[in-house]
């Protein structure tokens, strides 16, 4: 890999520029359910859509930790471009599921279930892979993009779990391990809280 890492901002920015579009194109199309379901007198499985680019430097130690050579970074690493859709309800992630299934823009290459199967860690979402076709000056390009849905419980815990892991770099002591999986699993108690006063309404 060795120089590969440090090409210039400009290099960067020119290559990931189709993943800013990307992300920018996904953030209004996902964003167009809401207000599909509000005319239609529907509430909306989607809360709201956040995304970004990946940095270039969480790109190069990703590279370097999973040895990744520069000339493979766009089949690779899946999730340059990265979406985020928070539901309100556990069962809203499914539905939200279901809805990107059905969609004829994008086509989904994997599935990962963290909600149903969460990691050892604690951690809960779903994550899809999904192959877009990017309208370039130069033609269709076919971006991986990774879309992740969870609801807002899921998302306060892994915001904070990741700021605490950038701070330690991940070496946690059997402490902090215990500490995070409690708060894990009251997160998710919320959840099935709310979820079931939200059955009980629509009952």
């Amino acid at each position: 890999m060795g120089d590969d890492l440090f090409m210039n901002d400009k290099e960067w920015a020119v290559r990931l520029q189709p993943y800013q579009q990307t992300v920018d194109e996904l953030k209004v199309k996902l964003r167009g359910m809401r207000p599909e379901f509000n005319l239609a007198g529907i509430q909306t499985p989607v809360e709201f859509v956040t995304g970004r680019v990946k940095a270039v430097d969480a790109i190069n130690e990703k590279m370097t930790r999973r040895h990744i050579e520069l000339d493979r970074l766009e089949k690779d690493m899946e999730d340059l471009a990265g979406v985020r859709i928070m539901t309100q309800f556990t069962d809203d992630i499914y539905k939200v599921v279901d809805l990107l299934r059905q969609r004829k823009d994008m086509t989904i290459l994997e599935e990962r279930d963290y909600v149903t199967n969460g990691k050892p860690s604690g951690y809960r979402s779903y994550h899809i892979v999904i192959e877009y076709p990017l309208q370039l000056i130069t033609g269709e390009h076919k971006v991986l993009a990774e879309i992740q849905i969870r609801t807002m419980q899921m998302n306060v815990w892994a915001t904070i779990e990741h700021a605490i892991n950038y701070k330690y770099n991940g070496e946690y002591t059997e402490d902090m391990e215990q500490q995070l999986k409690l708060a894990a699993d009251l997160s998710n108690q919320i959840d099935e809280i709310f979820e079931h006063l939200h059955q009980e309404t629509n009952d």
